[in-house]
């Protein structure tokens, strides 16, 4: 089974988003998904998070992804260049029948989300024991 079959991204197109109440950043944390015979994979770039900042939901076929960055230094600081941002990771999937919703499973480590997204059963590649009389 394709991935494009079992996780599609959402567009604002065909979902109506939540209005923001935070007055931050949002960025889209960039993605990779790996298909293998039992399982995708999904790995999300989200740095500056502790396991606690994470917040993943899963609610009628939708997988939402959300992180708080809070600051780094204290208010005052004088920065001579700033470029790493501040705010909130957000990314939406919508999750095919394919998969097992009740086992998927996730962890964080140095700024990567990894997300294992196990198939159902059905879904699985399996091989077919020929016999003979």
């Amino acid at each position: 089974m394709s991935t494009q079959t079992a996780i599609d991204k959402t567009t604002a197109t065909n979902e109506v988003r939540a209005e923001r109440t935070r007055n931050c950043a949002t960025y889209q944390p960039a993605v990779d998904i790996i298909e293998s015979p039992d399982e995708l994979t999904l790995f999300a770039d989200m740095p500056g998070l502790r396991p606690e900042d994470v917040d993943i939901h899963f609610e009628n076929g939708m997988l939402t992804i959300h992180g708080t960055v809070a600051e780094r230094q204290p208010q005052q600081t004088r920065f001579l260049r700033r470029e790493y941002g501040v705010g909130d990771f957000e990314r939406s999937f919508r999750i095919g029948e394919t998969i097992d919703a009740e086992k998927i499973s996730a962890e964080y480590v140095d700024g990567v989300l990894k997300l294992h997204l196990p198939k159902v059963a059905a879904a699985r590649p399996r091989k077919i024991e020929v016999k003979g009389s």
